[in-house]
């Protein structure tokens, strides 16, 4: 992921990709949307929810969002989601599931 994240910073350097934090936490939203949207479309809304279509490159564009925020923000995403993990982990093995309540 590091990697991942460091190839982002400089494709976003190289291409002069400039933008404010808060602008880039309401682009990565909309790449949500965007994987949202093509999930509820391609199951019917609900209706057939075993044929669920996201298109490989919403996801890619969602990550790279994602890892420029990280990277505004001072984040390591990868010792983020480390600890995300560690975190799921603690809460199955304390209540059997790893829901937050």
């Amino acid at each position: 992921m590091r990697d991942a994240q460091r190839r982002v910073e400089e494709f976003v350097r190289e291409n002069q990709l400039r933008g404010k934090t808060a602008f880039r936490i309401l682009d990565l939203a909309a790449e949500i949307g965007e994987i949202a949207g093509d999930a509820a479309k391609s199951a019917g809304y609900g209706v057939k929810e075993d044929e669920i279509e996201v298109k490989e490159d919403e996801i890619g564009d969602a990550l790279f969002s994602l890892l420029r925020v990280a990277s505004d923000l001072g984040i390591d995403a990868e010792e983020a989601l480390e600890k995300s993990l560690a975190k799921y982990k603690s809460r199955i093995e304390e209540k059997g599931d790893p829901g937050s309540k």
